[in-house]
């Protein structure tokens, strides 16, 4: 076997960063010091956040692609996600690098997705670079979060040479990056010079015939399907006969139709791909992600990227409510189940399931906030559908039924502990440490299952005013914990057809809290309101006032009704029960029974009684 050489005109590195760490800011503040930008040229604020989506929300959902020139040197940038449940980019971001800077805050300190997205990065055996950012901040503690730091890397099992990383302290939104925390700095220069120093280039056999592993997918009106990924040995060029190798080894001929690489965030056309560059590759519409691209005559496979299991798992129908198909441009199953199927050749820790109900397609994820993602980008995109209640995916070993469960990390003031506690026990969760800093504030770790979790966030903020911060990690599969109800309270459900009428609503508040303003239009069997009580309760929301000749003093009064908050759509998907689904249109999002008819409804509460 020939020696393995390395490419030093190249870098491909990772950002790994929890959400709001200020990964997608500093580098913003790389592009601007290698010389991307003009000194003049307006650029936006978060360039890599390219999508609608991860401008409003601040994080980053999709990986991508970016790179800078430094000393002669392209450095190529994966920008990952920092939420778990985007987990399936990680993995495909990461089997492009070679190194990884790990960005933590000064004050909040590793949290759990840093700690999901590390853990993957120390498995792939990447060189980590470490910047504890917002050392600027009124209540930065970087020794102590430094500290932290170390303990995570020995808790992930980390080598001795992996515990002796390179530590940079830096003020990402300033642009500065240093070596120590009483250093004088006003650029980033030594955050480059550190990335050529300390992070290997590509490694490749030159005696290998050449090798491509597909990481991502892309697709233009003008070339067709794109195949993104890093080229691991051999050269290709523009118009080069190759073949694209399946899970199951078919291999399928293509002709390169176009070459183009990174430079900052645009793609330039080239001639020729050498080892360790990130290319992308057009000629191909038959391609997946984690299938290889190699020589006709030499086709060698590389290892596919695995995944994570999903772990949760939600039903898509068509919109069946007697508002459906007003507001949608796309409300067919076809329609609907072609959209989902494209997501699984683009995603890959999405997987769609076919059920034996014509209009209905069951979609499994990470997590309920990424089904959200999904649902949100679809509907936006003008389809129509409903959504069950996001559910648990359950596993049986040696006839011991197993749920998912997460390890989650609440950060609060002490005040509110009691309530929390007694909160999430309830939710079947189990207190494994609590953290008291002496400042106010507690820090505790739970082990709760994953269904459980579902629709407990919006209440956590309600308990804790808005102050505290929960992010939960998938932890593994444990014994079922037991049966727990999803909701203590009931629905307030429509049971005619018509509009909101205020004195209808006015008399309704004291039974709970209503969704709908007057003149809202409703249905029977559409959810209006959460009940004060366990039980769902009928109303008429489109209740006049009758009209008679009798007049009081005070007896007509103008009705002044409590303002309503709307329901965002990840609050609806966690609000919903079992046998509840939510409505999605381009321009609403509507809560109802599965089954609308009243009289129904409670038929078949009697028979199961």
């Amino acid at each position: 076997m020939s020696e393995m050489l390395r490419n030093d005109r190249l870098r491909n590195i990772a950002i790994i960063a929890h959400v709001d760490h200020g990964k997608t800011t500093l580098v913003d503040a790389m592009f601007h010091q290698s010389g991307l930008f003009r000194a003049n040229q307006a650029v936006d604020e978060r360039v890599m956040d390219t999508m609608d989506l991860e401008r409003e929300r601040g994080i980053t959902i999709a990986a991508k692609n970016c790179s800078v020139l430094w000393k002669n040197t392209r450095i190529n940038i994966i920008d990952t996600p920092g939420h778990a449940d985007f987990g399936g980019e990680v993995e495909r971001a990461l089997s492009m690098a070679d190194g990884a800077i790990l960005l933590v805050d000064a004050s909040e300190g590793p949290l759990p997705q840093t700690r999901f997205v590390l853990k993957k990065a120390l498995d792939a055996d990447l060189k980590i670079v470490v910047i504890i950012n917002k050392i600027d901040r009124q209540d930065a503690r970087p020794d102590e979060v430094l500290d932290e730091i170390y303990d995570l890397l020995i808790d992930l099992g980390a080598t001795e040479d992996q515990l002796e990383f390179p530590l940079l302290y830096a003020i990402g939104r300033a642009g500065i990056a240093k070596k120590s925390l009483d250093e004088d700095a006003d650029n980033l220069h030594v955050l480059l010079d550190t990335i050529l120093a300390e992070i290997p280039g590509p490694a490749h056999n030159p005696s290998a015939p050449f090798q491509m592993l597909v990481s991502d997918l892309g697709y233009s009106d003008y070339m067709g399907r794109l195949a993104v990924g890093k080229i691991f040995n051999g050269t290709a060029h523009a118009r080069d006969n190759l073949v694209c190798v399946g899970e199951n080894g078919r291999s399928v001929p293509l002709k390169i139709s176009k070459l183009q690489v990174y430079e900052g965030i645009k793609l330039v056309d080239v001639e020729e791909i050498q080892p360790g560059d990130i290319a992308v590759l057009a000629g191909i519409e038959d391609v997946k992600i984690g299938d290889t691209i190699c020589n006709r005559e030499t086709p060698v496979t590389l290892p596919r990227i695995r995944v994570d299991e999903p772990t949760v798992s939600m039903k898509f129908t068509i919109n069946n409510s007697p508002f459906g198909g007003k507001e949608g441009k796309y409300v067919q199953s076809s329609r609907i189940r072609e959209r989902l199927q494209k997501e699984t050749l683009r995603n890959v820790a999405v997987q769609v399931e076919e059920v034996g109900d014509r209009d209905s397609i069951v979609v499994k994820g990470r997590g309920e906030f990424q089904l959200a993602i999904l649902i949100e980008t679809m509907r936006r995109e003008g389809y129509e559908f409903s959504v069950g209640r996001p559910e648990a995916i359950f596993h049986h070993e040696n006839g011991v039924k197993m749920e998912p469960v997460e390890r989650l990390l609440v950060d609060c003031e002490e005040r509110f502990l009691g309530v929390v506690t007694e909160k999430l026990s309830l939710r079947k969760g189990k207190m494994t440490q609590m953290v008291n800093n002496g400042k106010g504030r507690i820090r505790m770790e739970f082990s709760i299952p994953t269904r459980t979790l579902i629709g407990y966030r919006d209440e956590f903020l309600t308990d804790t005013r808005g102050t505290g911060i929960m992010n939960s990690l998938f932890d593994g599969y444990g014994e079922f914990r037991g049966e727990c109800p999803s909701r203590f309270t009931g629905s307030i459900v429509a049971d005619r057809t018509g509009a909101g009428v205020a004195y209808a609503l006015f008399n309704l508040e004291p039974r709970g809290r209503l969704f709908i303003e007057p003149g809202q239009p409703v249905y029977e069997g559409m959810v209006v309101g959460e009940h004060n009580r366990a039980q769902d309760i009928n109303v008429n929301p489109c209740k006049e006032k009758k009209l008679t000749n009798m007049r009081a003093s005070g007896k007509d009064d103008n009705v002044i009704l409590t303002p309503i908050k709307p329901m965002t759509l990840e609050q609806a998907i966690n609000f919903i029960r079992e046998d509840e689904l939510v409505e999605v249109t381009p321009l609403s999002i509507r809560m109802r029974k599965a089954v609308l008819s009243a009289q129904k409804r409670h038929n078949m509460r009697g028979a199961q009684a």
